[in-house]
């Protein structure tokens, strides 16, 4: 079977189910939160761990890099388990499954942020991190309005942050802001309430999108500028939760995709 009669035969397969959802508006969030439920209990186990754990502050080790990222690891183990393929109908799982093990690997390098040379190298995971997504959310629908208020954002950012600045950071920091800003942008840039085409895995990515612009401004303002009252908890919460709604996009993904493909042919 060539691979565009295997795409239309799942087309058919998904193809009810998408025109139900349809049809009734949209999944509701708690259906959505109970039908992937128990493929999320590691996430939550592995969060509330952690702030048990480390909920006060860092404390550089192993153990806390271990810790720090088995939330992350767990939700890697759930977008697998939606199903992987080199498929086009997988072309956005694989990019936020590619988001997600860098995030991981700049996770564990942000661990020893002190050490050499440390904290650019998780700076550019990171940026691999946020190009995947933005690579995963697409350009259409591309909504410039929406892109104006990103660059607004960053610019503001950038500007207030830049007499702080020194050595590499004064090149890599713009470079990371145009990135999380790009990515932020096409998340929203996904969800089109107005003309009926919106999900609320569409919706989680692009609030996972938001609290991860939030983090890294939290974690910049505080790393550069001035210390921010509660910076760990609030770095950490909004990062978590972050990556739990880019995650949680990966659900209807798949149907997704394979009506992307139809359209173009």
């Amino acid at each position: 079977m060539s691979e565009l009669s295997r795409l239309k035969s799942t087309m058919n397969i998904l193809n009810e189910d998408y025109e139900e959802m349809i049809r009734t508006k949209r999944l509701k969030p708690l259906t959505v939160l109970k039908s992937v439920g128990p493929k999320l209990v590691p996430f939550f186990k592995t969060v509330a761990i952690f702030f048990v754990l480390f909920g006060m502050e860092e404390k550089p080790s192993i153990f806390f890099c271990i810790v720090k990222c088995l939330p992350i690891f767990s939700l890697i183990v759930f977008v697998l388990l939606h199903g992987m393929s080199f498929d086009e109908c997988y072309r956005y799982s694989r990019r936020i499954l590619v988001g997600l093990i860098f995030s991981v690997m700049g996770d564990a390098l942000l661990v020893w942020k002190h050490a050499y040379a440390n904290l650019e190298l998780g700076l550019l995971c990171f940026a691999v991190a946020q190009t995947s997504y933005a690579r995963a959310f697409g350009w259409r629908p591309f909504k410039p309005y929406a892109g104006s208020v990103f660059v607004a954002v960053g610019l503001c950012v950038y500007c207030y942050l830049q007499s702080y600045l020194t050595g590499i950071m004064v090149y890599l920091a713009p470079f990371y802001i145009t990135l999380i800003c790009t990515m932020a942008w096409r998340a929203v840039a996904r969800v089109q309430i107005y003309d009926d085409l919106w999900t609320w895995t569409k919706l989680c990515g692009c609030a996972g999108a938001v609290f991860f612009l939030t983090s890294d401004m939290v974690i910049a303002v505080n790393m550069f500028a001035f210390s921010v009252p509660f910076a760990h908890q609030i770095v950490m919460l909004t990062y978590y939760a972050a990556q739990f709604g880019i995650s949680l996009s990966v659900v209807d993904s798949q149907a997704d995709e394979l009506i992307r493909v139809q359209k173009r042919q």
